[in-house]
């Protein structure tokens, strides 16, 4: 395998595959700060030369991370199927991206090869593609999943309602949700991110959201983002919840930062499908983002995008019902402006797909970094054309407890009406019936949370 090339009359030699894909990478701050970036814009465009004429088996026979020291590895590795791969292993790279983009191939020829890829090749293909490359791709691939309602159907356009308070006062976190649902926000999941991660607090809260579902006969998804093993507590305890969540990292060691692992999350899910309250039987639920396994000093030396392909490759294996990447919570160190995260947004949303995930976004920036919200609704404009399951809603786009800034409910509604797009199908039926919208349309209801007061 020759890993060098000749450009503007300068030699570039690359001394492994895991280089390669550093190099071939777009700018990140994440890799800069990391020492793996190129160090040119000629250098980047050699690595992407070299990578365009590397064959798919390349990448398959060696990870960036080996399989004997890596869990991560040995999920992404035993999960591939041999015959489908065996069909597309003397491809090149440029060959898979012509082929993706090709207006001959369709949705179900790129699912079933889908199967025989590993996360080395999605990051691969997304790393020589343009921003509407990945778009265009992307919205070949439709992914539905089922919990309580199936999201992902052609036509519609998924929220996760963010109803976080600073001090998780019960009154704020309901009164948040109520606004959120008032907007038609929440059809995804109505999701809290607690600031007490113990069984009580969680338990208290997935109560009092079953109740919130049940008195109004909302037809969507509840979940409490605590650790895990926080909330396998408080399920066998007899908490109500719908899914299961956890943060998750595209190494064995960014996993153990999370205090998770394999079994883990085999166990979690096994639980929730047992005692759980919903009809299933997709039933988790996680989140990623670039850069967050080189912040825990997990990343091999690895780049962070490719990282980013590996959690997809991981999180295949438990059957999700919603991933999102949280493109830009990390901050300036990873994804350093507006222009990287409207990057990384639409390669990790493009991976998600192709890895066959039902994948969505929390199209979000922290306040140090080069970036303001108009740049965060570009980036929604864009995603919902490429097809995006689902994004994020807080407040007027503004996480109290997190500090950070997202979508707002509103966003969210406009996004719908502007592109013709509606919530999942009961919820858009139960929207209609409560009155808050009309022909999808918002009434004059919306954002009166004391509807939900009476």
């Amino acid at each position: 395998m020759i890993l060098k090339t000749k450009l503007f009359g300068i030699s570039y030699q690359f001394n492994s595959v895991k280089e390669v894909l550093a190099k071939a990478n777009e700018e990140k701050s994440g890799d800069n700060l990391a020492g793996l970036a190129a160090e040119s814009t000629t250098e980047r465009i050699a690595a992407k030369e070299v990578l365009s004429q590397m064959l798919l088996k390349d990448l398959r026979n060696n990870p960036v991370i080996d399989y004997d020291k890596d869990e991560v590895t040995r999920v992404i590795q035993d999960s591939v199927n041999e015959r489908i791969y065996s069909e597309i292993a003397n491809w090149t790279v440029a060959e898979f991206r012509e082929w993706l983009l090709s207006h001959k191939t369709t949705e179900r020829d790129i699912k079933r090869i889908s199967r025989g890829l590993t996360s080395e090749m999605v990051a691969a293909v997304a790393k020589l593609m343009s921003n509407l490359d990945l778009m265009y791709a992307a919205n070949k691939i439709n992914i539905t999943a089922t919990c309580n309602t199936t999201i992902g159907e052609r036509g519609t356009a998924s929220a996760r309602l963010q109803p976080n308070h600073p001090t998780d006062n019960l009154e704020g976190i309901l009164i948040s949700a109520m606004e959120g649902l008032s907007y038609g926000i929440g059809d995804a999941v109505i999701g809290l991110n607690p600031v007490n991660d113990s069984v009580s607090k969680v338990t208290e809260v997935l109560n009092a959201f079953e109740d919130l579902k049940n008195k109004w006969e909302i037809p969507s998804q509840t979940s409490l983002l605590a650790h895990v093993t926080t909330q396998m507590k408080a399920i066998e305890k007899g908490a109500p919840a719908d899914m299961i969540f956890q943060s998750i990292a595209g190494s064995q060691k960014g996993n153990e930062a999370f205090g998770v692992d394999a079994k883990l999350l085999s166990d979690a899910r096994d639980l929730v499908l047992k005692q759980g309250t919903s009809a299933g039987p997709n039933v988790m639920y996680f989140e990623t983002g670039q850069g967050s396994e080189l912040s825990s000093d997990a990343h091999h030396g690895v780049d962070q995008l490719t990282l980013e392909a590996r959690c997809y490759g991981f999180a295949k294996k438990y059957d999700p019902f919603i991933v999102n990447t949280v493109v830009g919570f990390i901050g300036p160190e990873y994804l350093y402006d507006s222009k990287q995260v409207i990057r990384a947004g639409l390669e990790d949303h493009f991976m998600g797909k192709l890895s066959g995930i039902s994948m969505g976004v929390d199209v979000c920036y922290t306040n140090h970094m080069k970036a303001d919200q108009n740049d965060m609704e570009n980036l929604s404009i864009l995603l919902h054309n490429a097809g995006c399951n689902y994004i994020i809603g807080t407040p007027v786009g503004d996480d109290v407890m997190l500090n950070y800034q997202s979508a707002g409910y509103h966003d969210i509604a406009a996004l719908r009406e502007l592109m013709n797009l509606r919530p999942i199908k009961e919820f858009d039926g139960w929207l209609e019936k409560m009155g808050i919208t009309e022909n999808g349309r918002l009434t004059s209801k919306a954002g009166d949370a004391s509807m939900f007061l009476k």
